[in-house]
């Protein structure tokens, strides 16, 4: 009997991705039945499916309780998410960085703000440049950055919702040297990708004109990002993981650990849809 995989999408990209069609060829070479659905459609069934596996649910952080919500849904169904629902919940909200600081990993510095204390926070970052961005966010929603003192980054902050924030200073050296994207599938790495904003901007996801380039890392990037997926607090590594981070000063620091819905550059290396492929099936079949 054929295993049936619901790939999950939001109703802008109902029917996948254009870079995530090679997976659909590969998920069926290894023996699945793909069907794309979206993921707030209230029509699906998705106790037809033998598992449901996250695209490009690329809205879920604008409607985080109903996203959450819905994975309770696939929980009491009892049809497993890959990844899996209790990591996407705790990869939901940035303040797992924090978690992973305290087990060794290091971060972009960062600092937690709600309401009244996010201008607390950043008035003790006083002559700073910092980047503020919401706890729960993707592709930069949300995120501001400016001066810290500055009377252009007071009214950025009067426009932001009220919402918990991360504040994290600004690092050069992503417009310098660029963003590292190191992509793993099963715990294994398959190909990294340098990211780099648009001139004059912070900003590399290609929504604002940033530019990826596949790339090597370096050993030392290499093993800290290794880290980064051995810290985390699961029996069995994730289906699917995107390290996003800088260099500055010589050391690699996370910015972003990416279980959810990240864009994995399947287009830069063309074995990765085959072992993206094969680590669904190793975990469904």
């Amino acid at each position: 009997m054929t295993t049936r995989i619901a790939l999950a999408n939001s109703a802008d990209h109902a029917d996948l991705h254009q870079d995530d069609l090679p997976l659909v060829a590969a998920l069926r070479a290894a023996g699945l039945d793909p069907v794309a659905e979206v993921w707030t459609d209230p029509s699906v069934d998705w106790s037809a499916y033998d598992a449901v596996l996250l695209r490009s649910v690329w809205d879920y952080h604008t409607r985080y309780l109903e996203f959450t919500e819905w994975l309770g849904q696939l929980d009491k169904a009892g049809v497993p998410v890959l990844n899996d629902s209790e990591l996407v919940r705790w990869n939901g909200d940035k303040r797992h960085l924090l978690e992973l600081r305290e087990r060794g990993v290091a971060i972009v510095p960062s600092q937690v703000a709600a309401g009244a204390c996010l201008r607390e926070v950043v008035a003790g970052l006083d002559g700073q440049e910092v980047v503020i961005k919401p706890t729960v966010s993707a592709t930069a929603y949300n995120t501001v950055r400016g001066l810290a003192g500055s009377e252009e980054l007071s009214r950025q902050i009067d426009e932001l919702p009220d919402a918990v924030y991360l504040v994290q200073p600004f690092l050069p050296e992503i417009q310098s040297e660029g963003e590292w994207s190191l992509i793993y599938f099963d715990g294994e790495f398959s190909h990294a990708a340098l990211k780099r904003p648009a001139d004059g901007d912070f900003r590399v996801q290609d929504d604002f004109g940033g530019t990826s380039t596949p790339a090597d890392p370096a050993p030392a990037v290499r093993a800290a990002a290794d880290a980064v997926l051995s810290a985390l607090d699961s029996r069995t590594p994730p289906v699917y993981a995107r390290v996003d981070g800088v260099v500055a000063a010589g050391r690699f620091l996370l910015m972003e650990l990416e279980l959810i819905e990240p864009y994995l550059f399947l287009p830069h290396h063309a074995p990765a849809a085959t072992r993206f492929a094969e680590a669904v099936a190793n975990r469904t079949k």
